[in-house]
Protein backbone atom coordinates (compact mmCIF):
# COMPACT_ATOMS: atom_id res chain seq x y z
CA UNK A 1 0.00 0.00 0.00
CA UNK A 2 1.38 3.23 -1.05
CA UNK A 3 0.92 6.16 1.30
CA UNK A 4 0.85 9.71 0.05
CA UNK A 5 3.27 12.09 1.63
CA UNK A 6 3.76 15.94 1.71
CA UNK A 7 7.35 15.72 2.79
CA UNK A 8 9.55 18.31 0.94
CA UNK A 9 6.66 20.39 -0.40
CA UNK A 10 5.34 23.90 0.74
CA UNK A 11 1.74 24.94 1.04
CA UNK A 12 0.57 27.39 -1.67
CA UNK A 13 1.57 31.04 -0.89
CA UNK A 14 -1.23 33.18 0.35
CA UNK A 15 -2.16 36.16 -1.89
CA UNK A 16 -0.70 39.54 -0.76
CA UNK A 17 -3.19 41.70 1.05
CA UNK A 18 -4.67 44.50 -1.11
CA UNK A 19 -2.94 47.22 1.00
CA UNK A 20 0.52 45.77 0.36
CA UNK A 21 -0.15 45.57 -3.36
CA UNK A 22 -1.16 49.26 -3.33
CA UNK A 23 1.98 50.27 -1.47
CA UNK A 24 4.16 48.44 -3.99
CA UNK A 25 2.37 50.13 -6.88
CA UNK A 26 2.81 53.55 -5.27
CA UNK A 27 6.50 52.91 -4.65
CA UNK A 28 6.99 51.74 -8.21
CA UNK A 29 5.15 54.80 -9.54
CA UNK A 30 7.17 57.13 -7.29
CA UNK A 31 10.44 55.59 -8.45
CA UNK A 32 9.37 56.05 -12.04
CA UNK A 33 8.32 59.63 -11.46
CA UNK A 34 11.61 60.38 -9.71
CA UNK A 35 13.49 58.95 -12.66
CA UNK A 36 11.48 61.15 -15.02
CA UNK A 37 12.27 64.22 -12.88
CA UNK A 38 15.98 63.39 -12.84
CA UNK A 39 16.00 63.00 -16.61
CA UNK A 40 14.04 66.23 -17.08
CA UNK A 41 16.40 68.12 -14.78
CA UNK A 42 19.40 66.83 -16.69
CA UNK A 43 17.79 67.78 -19.99
CA UNK A 44 16.94 71.27 -18.66
CA UNK A 45 20.49 71.79 -17.45
CA UNK A 46 21.78 70.77 -20.86
CA UNK A 47 19.25 73.04 -22.61
CA UNK A 48 19.98 76.02 -20.35
CA UNK A 49 23.72 75.65 -21.03
CA UNK A 50 23.16 75.65 -24.77
CA UNK A 51 20.06 77.91 -25.02
CA UNK A 52 20.63 80.67 -22.45
CA UNK A 53 17.98 83.38 -22.57
CA UNK A 54 19.63 86.64 -23.62
CA UNK A 55 19.89 89.37 -20.99
CA UNK A 56 17.70 92.45 -20.96
CA UNK A 57 20.05 95.28 -21.85
CA UNK A 58 19.67 98.55 -19.95
CA UNK A 59 21.73 101.53 -21.12
CA UNK A 60 23.42 103.81 -18.57
CA UNK A 61 24.45 107.05 -20.28
CA UNK A 62 26.59 109.30 -18.05
CA UNK A 63 29.87 111.20 -18.09
CA UNK A 64 32.80 109.10 -16.94
CA UNK A 65 35.33 111.69 -18.11
CA UNK A 66 35.38 115.49 -18.18
CA UNK A 67 33.98 118.15 -15.84
CA UNK A 68 30.93 116.10 -14.80
CA UNK A 69 32.71 112.76 -14.30
CA UNK A 70 32.88 112.81 -10.50
CA UNK A 71 29.27 113.90 -10.08
CA UNK A 72 27.82 111.45 -12.60
CA UNK A 73 29.84 108.49 -11.34
CA UNK A 74 27.74 108.67 -8.16
CA UNK A 75 24.64 108.18 -10.27
CA UNK A 76 26.15 105.17 -12.02
CA UNK A 77 26.92 103.59 -8.63
CA UNK A 78 23.26 103.74 -7.60
CA UNK A 79 22.05 102.37 -10.92
CA UNK A 80 24.52 99.46 -10.97
CA UNK A 81 23.65 98.52 -7.40
CA UNK A 82 19.94 98.45 -8.26
CA UNK A 83 20.61 96.23 -11.29
CA UNK A 84 22.56 93.83 -9.08
CA UNK A 85 19.64 93.71 -6.64
CA UNK A 86 17.18 92.99 -9.45
CA UNK A 87 19.38 90.15 -10.71
CA UNK A 88 19.86 88.74 -7.19
CA UNK A 89 16.08 88.56 -6.88
CA UNK A 90 15.82 86.46 -10.06
CA UNK A 91 16.09 89.04 -12.81
CA UNK A 92 13.17 90.08 -15.01
CA UNK A 93 10.94 87.81 -17.10
CA UNK A 94 13.30 84.90 -16.47
CA UNK A 95 16.29 86.91 -17.74
CA UNK A 96 19.11 88.80 -16.10
CA UNK A 97 19.57 92.53 -16.60
CA UNK A 98 22.81 93.66 -18.23
CA UNK A 99 24.10 97.22 -17.84
CA UNK A 100 25.55 98.78 -20.99
CA UNK A 101 27.48 101.84 -19.77
CA UNK A 102 28.27 104.65 -22.22
CA UNK A 103 30.47 107.69 -21.57
CA UNK A 104 28.99 111.07 -22.49
CA UNK A 105 32.39 112.67 -21.72
CA UNK A 106 30.74 115.85 -20.34
CA UNK A 107 30.18 116.83 -23.98
CA UNK A 108 26.70 117.33 -25.43
CA UNK A 109 27.32 116.05 -29.01
CA UNK A 110 28.99 112.96 -27.53
CA UNK A 111 25.88 112.32 -25.43
CA UNK A 112 23.75 112.38 -28.61
CA UNK A 113 26.12 110.06 -30.46
CA UNK A 114 26.23 107.60 -27.56
CA UNK A 115 22.43 107.64 -27.23
CA UNK A 116 22.18 106.76 -30.92
CA UNK A 117 24.70 103.94 -30.49
CA UNK A 118 22.95 102.49 -27.43
CA UNK A 119 19.65 102.37 -29.30
CA UNK A 120 20.74 101.23 -32.76
CA UNK A 121 23.84 99.13 -32.08
CA UNK A 122 23.62 97.95 -28.48
CA UNK A 123 19.85 97.37 -28.72
CA UNK A 124 19.08 98.45 -25.16
CA UNK A 125 15.40 98.45 -24.24
CA UNK A 126 15.66 101.64 -22.13
CA UNK A 127 18.32 104.19 -21.21
CA UNK A 128 18.80 105.70 -17.76
CA UNK A 129 20.96 108.73 -18.24
CA UNK A 130 22.15 112.33 -18.35
CA UNK A 131 22.81 114.80 -15.54
CA UNK A 132 22.95 118.27 -17.07
CA UNK A 133 19.94 119.66 -18.88
CA UNK A 134 22.21 120.47 -21.82
CA UNK A 135 22.94 116.76 -22.26
CA UNK A 136 19.27 115.81 -21.82
CA UNK A 137 18.07 118.38 -24.35
CA UNK A 138 20.72 117.22 -26.81
CA UNK A 139 19.65 113.55 -26.62
CA UNK A 140 15.90 114.26 -26.48
CA UNK A 141 15.47 114.36 -30.30
CA UNK A 142 17.35 111.04 -30.58
CA UNK A 143 14.88 109.26 -28.30
CA UNK A 144 11.90 110.89 -29.98
CA UNK A 145 13.15 109.99 -33.47
CA UNK A 146 13.55 106.32 -32.49
CA UNK A 147 10.40 106.17 -30.30
CA UNK A 148 12.67 105.01 -27.51
CA UNK A 149 12.71 105.65 -23.74
CA UNK A 150 15.00 107.76 -21.55
CA UNK A 151 14.66 107.78 -17.76
CA UNK A 152 16.17 111.05 -16.49
CA UNK A 153 17.12 110.91 -12.77
CA UNK A 154 18.37 114.47 -12.15
CA UNK A 155 16.58 117.46 -10.62
CA UNK A 156 16.15 120.06 -13.36
CA UNK A 157 14.44 123.26 -14.50
CA UNK A 158 11.21 121.69 -15.78
CA UNK A 159 9.75 123.46 -18.84
CA UNK A 160 9.66 120.15 -20.72
CA UNK A 161 7.43 117.14 -21.28
CA UNK A 162 8.47 114.55 -23.83
CA UNK A 163 6.49 111.34 -24.44
CA UNK A 164 9.84 109.53 -24.60
CA UNK A 165 11.22 110.70 -21.22
CA UNK A 166 10.28 109.72 -17.67
CA UNK A 167 11.49 112.53 -15.39
CA UNK A 168 12.62 111.05 -12.07
CA UNK A 169 14.39 114.19 -10.81
CA UNK A 170 12.66 117.11 -9.11
CA UNK A 171 10.71 119.71 -11.05
CA UNK A 172 11.15 123.38 -10.01
CA UNK A 173 8.28 123.28 -7.50
CA UNK A 174 9.93 120.27 -5.83
CA UNK A 175 13.34 121.86 -5.23
CA UNK A 176 13.94 125.41 -6.47
CA UNK A 177 10.83 127.22 -5.24
CA UNK A 178 10.71 125.61 -1.76
CA UNK A 179 14.39 126.54 -1.31
CA UNK A 180 13.73 130.11 -2.44
CA UNK A 181 10.91 130.54 0.08
CA UNK A 182 13.00 128.97 2.84
CA UNK A 183 15.92 131.30 2.08
CA UNK A 184 13.73 134.39 2.13
CA UNK A 185 11.97 133.31 5.32
CA UNK A 186 15.09 132.26 7.26
CA UNK A 187 18.01 134.26 5.84
CA UNK A 188 16.62 137.52 4.46
CA UNK A 189 15.19 139.20 1.34
CA UNK A 190 18.37 140.18 -0.57
CA UNK A 191 19.41 137.33 -2.87
CA UNK A 192 22.24 136.72 -5.35
CA UNK A 193 21.98 134.17 -8.18
CA UNK A 194 25.09 132.40 -9.48
CA UNK A 195 25.30 129.45 -11.86
CA UNK A 196 27.13 127.67 -14.64
CA UNK A 197 26.52 129.22 -18.06
CA UNK A 198 24.09 126.76 -19.62
CA UNK A 199 20.38 126.14 -19.86
CA UNK A 200 19.60 124.78 -16.36
CA UNK A 201 20.97 127.69 -14.31
CA UNK A 202 19.51 130.33 -16.65
CA UNK A 203 16.10 128.65 -16.56
CA UNK A 204 15.87 128.14 -12.79
CA UNK A 205 17.11 131.66 -12.18
CA UNK A 206 14.36 132.97 -14.47
CA UNK A 207 11.84 130.95 -12.45
CA UNK A 208 13.16 132.35 -9.15
CA UNK A 209 13.13 135.93 -10.49
CA UNK A 210 9.50 135.48 -11.54
CA UNK A 211 8.59 134.48 -7.98
CA UNK A 212 10.89 136.84 -6.11
CA UNK A 213 8.67 139.94 -5.89
CA UNK A 214 5.50 138.07 -4.79
CA UNK A 215 7.56 136.47 -2.00
CA UNK A 216 9.01 139.80 -0.85
CA UNK A 217 12.55 139.25 -2.18
CA UNK A 218 15.04 141.53 -3.90
CA UNK A 219 17.64 140.53 -6.51
CA UNK A 220 21.02 142.12 -5.77
CA UNK A 221 23.12 140.32 -8.39
CA UNK A 222 23.32 137.55 -11.00
CA UNK A 223 26.49 135.99 -12.42
CA UNK A 224 27.41 132.99 -14.60
CA UNK A 225 30.57 130.89 -14.85
CA UNK A 226 31.45 129.05 -18.05
CA UNK A 227 30.63 125.36 -17.75
CA UNK A 228 33.55 123.43 -16.19
CA UNK A 229 35.62 126.60 -15.69
CA UNK A 230 37.71 127.45 -12.63
CA UNK A 231 37.57 131.14 -13.52
CA UNK A 232 35.25 132.23 -10.70
CA UNK A 233 36.90 135.52 -9.66
CA UNK A 234 34.40 137.88 -11.28
CA UNK A 235 31.41 136.08 -9.77
CA UNK A 236 32.95 136.01 -6.29
CA UNK A 237 33.91 139.69 -6.48
CA UNK A 238 30.33 140.60 -7.42
CA UNK A 239 28.97 138.55 -4.52
CA UNK A 240 31.35 140.17 -2.04
CA UNK A 241 30.36 143.65 -3.22
CA UNK A 242 26.62 142.92 -3.08
CA UNK A 243 26.65 141.44 0.46
CA UNK A 244 23.49 139.36 -0.10
CA UNK A 245 21.48 137.69 2.64
CA UNK A 246 21.58 134.43 0.72
CA UNK A 247 23.29 133.12 -2.45
CA UNK A 248 21.45 130.57 -4.61
CA UNK A 249 23.95 128.48 -6.58
CA UNK A 250 23.33 126.38 -9.67
CA UNK A 251 27.04 125.85 -10.35
CA UNK A 252 27.52 122.33 -11.70
CA UNK A 253 30.38 119.84 -11.56
CA UNK A 254 34.04 120.65 -11.02
CA UNK A 255 33.53 124.44 -10.90
CA UNK A 256 32.12 124.08 -7.38
CA UNK A 257 35.54 123.49 -5.83
CA UNK A 258 37.16 126.74 -7.05
CA UNK A 259 33.96 128.69 -6.33
CA UNK A 260 33.65 127.71 -2.66
CA UNK A 261 37.39 128.10 -2.11
CA UNK A 262 37.43 131.59 -3.64
CA UNK A 263 34.32 132.57 -1.69
CA UNK A 264 35.99 131.65 1.60
CA UNK A 265 39.29 133.30 0.59
CA UNK A 266 37.37 136.51 -0.16
CA UNK A 267 35.94 136.53 3.34
CA UNK A 268 32.33 135.87 2.32
CA UNK A 269 31.18 134.32 5.60
CA UNK A 270 28.59 131.54 5.56
CA UNK A 271 27.02 132.99 8.72
CA UNK A 272 26.36 136.29 6.91
CA UNK A 273 25.89 135.36 3.22
CA UNK A 274 25.40 131.59 3.02
CA UNK A 275 25.10 129.62 -0.20
CA UNK A 276 22.09 127.40 -0.90
CA UNK A 277 23.30 124.96 -3.57
CA UNK A 278 21.10 122.99 -5.93
CA UNK A 279 23.89 120.67 -7.09
CA UNK A 280 25.90 119.52 -4.04
CA UNK A 281 24.92 116.44 -2.06
CA UNK A 282 26.51 114.10 0.48
CA UNK A 283 29.06 112.55 -1.87
CA UNK A 284 30.06 115.87 -3.47
CA UNK A 285 30.81 117.33 -0.01
CA UNK A 286 33.53 114.70 0.39
CA UNK A 287 35.34 115.85 -2.76
CA UNK A 288 36.09 119.43 -1.62
CA UNK A 289 37.94 120.81 1.45
CA UNK A 290 35.40 120.86 4.25
CA UNK A 291 36.69 124.22 5.49
CA UNK A 292 35.36 125.75 2.25
CA UNK A 293 31.90 124.22 2.69
CA UNK A 294 31.13 124.22 6.43
CA UNK A 295 28.04 126.26 7.24
CA UNK A 296 26.71 126.34 3.68
CA UNK A 297 23.29 124.94 2.72
CA UNK A 298 22.00 122.53 0.09
CA UNK A 299 18.50 121.87 -1.26
CA UNK A 300 17.79 118.35 -2.47
CA UNK A 301 15.23 115.57 -2.30
CA UNK A 302 17.47 113.03 -0.56
CA UNK A 303 20.12 113.21 2.16
CA UNK A 304 21.87 110.42 4.04
CA UNK A 305 20.56 111.87 7.31
CA UNK A 306 16.93 110.94 6.47
CA UNK A 307 15.95 108.81 9.45
CA UNK A 308 13.88 105.94 8.04
CA UNK A 309 14.35 102.15 8.11
CA UNK A 310 14.38 102.08 4.29
CA UNK A 311 17.20 104.63 4.15
CA UNK A 312 19.25 102.92 6.85
CA UNK A 313 18.95 99.59 5.02
CA UNK A 314 19.87 101.25 1.73
CA UNK A 315 22.99 102.85 3.20
CA UNK A 316 24.03 99.56 4.77
CA UNK A 317 23.79 97.81 1.39
CA UNK A 318 25.46 100.71 -0.40
CA UNK A 319 28.49 100.70 1.91
CA UNK A 320 28.73 96.92 1.83
CA UNK A 321 28.91 97.23 -1.96
CA UNK A 322 31.18 100.27 -2.34
CA UNK A 323 33.07 100.67 0.93
CA UNK A 324 32.43 101.83 4.47
CA UNK A 325 33.57 105.39 3.78
CA UNK A 326 31.38 105.97 0.70
CA UNK A 327 28.64 108.60 0.73
CA UNK A 328 25.37 108.35 -1.18
CA UNK A 329 24.04 111.59 -2.68
CA UNK A 330 20.65 112.58 -4.09
CA UNK A 331 21.68 111.61 -7.65
CA UNK A 332 22.94 108.24 -6.35
CA UNK A 333 19.59 107.54 -4.73
CA UNK A 334 17.61 108.86 -7.71
CA UNK A 335 19.51 106.60 -10.11
CA UNK A 336 18.97 103.70 -7.71
CA UNK A 337 15.20 103.99 -7.47
CA UNK A 338 14.89 104.89 -11.17
CA UNK A 339 16.16 101.40 -12.03
CA UNK A 340 13.79 99.78 -9.52
CA UNK A 341 10.81 101.72 -10.91
CA UNK A 342 11.84 100.56 -14.38
CA UNK A 343 12.13 96.94 -13.17
CA UNK A 344 8.62 97.12 -11.69
CA UNK A 345 7.40 98.41 -15.05
CA UNK A 346 9.05 95.56 -16.99
CA UNK A 347 7.39 93.01 -14.69
CA UNK A 348 4.03 94.73 -15.09
CA UNK A 349 4.43 94.97 -18.87
CA UNK A 350 5.48 91.32 -19.19
CA UNK A 351 7.58 92.28 -22.20
CA UNK A 352 10.74 94.11 -23.22
CA UNK A 353 8.89 96.25 -25.74
CA UNK A 354 10.11 99.78 -25.05
CA UNK A 355 6.85 101.66 -25.46
CA UNK A 356 4.91 99.10 -23.41
CA UNK A 357 7.47 99.57 -20.63
CA UNK A 358 7.02 103.34 -20.91
CA UNK A 359 3.27 103.02 -20.47
CA UNK A 360 3.74 100.69 -17.50
CA UNK A 361 6.11 103.22 -15.87
CA UNK A 362 3.21 105.64 -15.49
CA UNK A 363 1.55 103.55 -12.78
CA UNK A 364 4.61 102.65 -10.71
CA UNK A 365 5.49 103.47 -7.10
CA UNK A 366 8.48 102.41 -5.01
CA UNK A 367 9.56 102.72 -1.39
CA UNK A 368 12.79 104.60 -2.03
CA UNK A 369 15.29 105.56 0.67
CA UNK A 370 13.78 109.07 0.67
CA UNK A 371 10.22 107.72 1.05
CA UNK A 372 7.45 106.58 -1.29
CA UNK A 373 7.99 107.87 -4.84
CA UNK A 374 5.34 107.62 -7.54
CA UNK A 375 5.30 108.45 -11.23
CA UNK A 376 2.65 111.02 -12.10
CA UNK A 377 0.67 109.80 -15.11
CA UNK A 378 -0.25 113.26 -16.40
CA UNK A 379 3.24 114.78 -16.40
CA UNK A 380 5.56 111.71 -16.55
CA UNK A 381 7.38 113.27 -13.58
CA UNK A 382 7.73 111.83 -10.07
CA UNK A 383 6.19 112.87 -6.76
CA UNK A 384 9.16 113.72 -4.48
CA UNK A 385 9.76 115.23 -1.03
CA UNK A 386 12.32 118.03 -0.58
CA UNK A 387 14.64 119.06 2.25
CA UNK A 388 17.16 121.76 3.14
CA UNK A 389 20.40 120.61 4.76
CA UNK A 390 23.37 122.40 6.28
CA UNK A 391 26.96 121.18 5.85
CA UNK A 392 28.67 120.59 9.20
CA UNK A 393 32.40 120.95 10.00
CA UNK A 394 32.57 117.13 10.11
CA UNK A 395 31.41 116.88 6.49
CA UNK A 396 27.89 115.67 7.21
CA UNK A 397 24.67 117.32 6.08
CA UNK A 398 22.15 117.96 8.85
CA UNK A 399 18.51 118.47 7.88
CA UNK A 400 17.18 121.88 8.88
CA UNK A 401 13.84 121.73 7.05
CA UNK A 402 11.80 119.10 5.21
CA UNK A 403 8.48 119.10 3.38
CA UNK A 404 5.78 117.25 5.26
CA UNK A 405 4.93 114.97 2.34
CA UNK A 406 5.88 114.23 -1.29
CA UNK A 407 5.09 117.14 -3.63
CA UNK A 408 3.11 116.80 -6.84
CA UNK A 409 5.32 117.72 -9.84
CA UNK A 410 4.50 120.88 -11.80
CA UNK A 411 6.90 121.03 -14.78
CA UNK A 412 5.74 124.46 -16.01
CA UNK A 413 5.63 127.20 -13.33
CA UNK A 414 2.51 129.32 -13.81
CA UNK A 415 4.42 132.61 -13.81
CA UNK A 416 4.49 132.23 -17.61
CA UNK A 417 2.54 130.18 -20.12
CA UNK A 418 4.14 127.08 -21.64
CA UNK A 419 4.45 129.00 -24.92
CA UNK A 420 6.28 131.83 -23.18
CA UNK A 421 8.65 129.38 -21.49
CA UNK A 422 9.30 127.73 -24.85
CA UNK A 423 10.13 131.13 -26.35
CA UNK A 424 12.52 131.79 -23.46
CA UNK A 425 14.35 128.50 -24.09
CA UNK A 426 14.45 129.05 -27.85
CA UNK A 427 16.07 132.46 -27.36
CA UNK A 428 18.79 130.91 -25.17
CA UNK A 429 19.42 128.14 -27.68
CA UNK A 430 19.73 130.52 -30.60
CA UNK A 431 21.86 133.00 -28.65
CA UNK A 432 24.37 130.22 -27.97
CA UNK A 433 24.64 129.16 -31.62
CA UNK A 434 22.02 126.40 -31.52
CA UNK A 435 23.45 124.62 -28.50
CA UNK A 436 22.35 124.40 -24.88
CA UNK A 437 25.32 126.09 -23.21
CA UNK A 438 27.35 129.24 -23.72
CA UNK A 439 30.17 128.04 -26.00
CA UNK A 440 32.45 131.01 -25.43
CA UNK A 441 34.98 129.11 -23.30
CA UNK A 442 34.46 125.58 -24.63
Amino acid sequence: MVKSSTHGTQPPAAAAPPVARSVRRVLAFGAGALLVLVVCAALYQWWSRTHVLPPIRLGLLHSQTGAMAFAESAMIDGEVMAIEEVNAAGGLLGRRVEAVVADGRSDWPTFAAEAERLITQEHVVTVVGCWTSASRKTVKPVFERHSHLLIYPMAYEGLEQSPNIIYIGAAPNQQILPALKWGLDHRGPRIFLVGSDYVWPHAINAIMKDHLHPLGGQLVGEEYIFFGSANVAAAVAAIKAARPDVIFSSIAGDSNGPFYHALRAAGVDATVSPVVSFSIGDSEVQSFPIADLAGQFVAYNYFESIDTPANKAFLQRFRARYGADRQASDPTEAGYFAVHLWAHAVRAAGTTDTLTIRDAMLSQSFEAPEGIVSVDRQTQHTWRPVSIGQITPSGKIDLVWSAARPIRPVPYPDSRTPAQWEAFLTELYQRWGNTWSNPAEQ
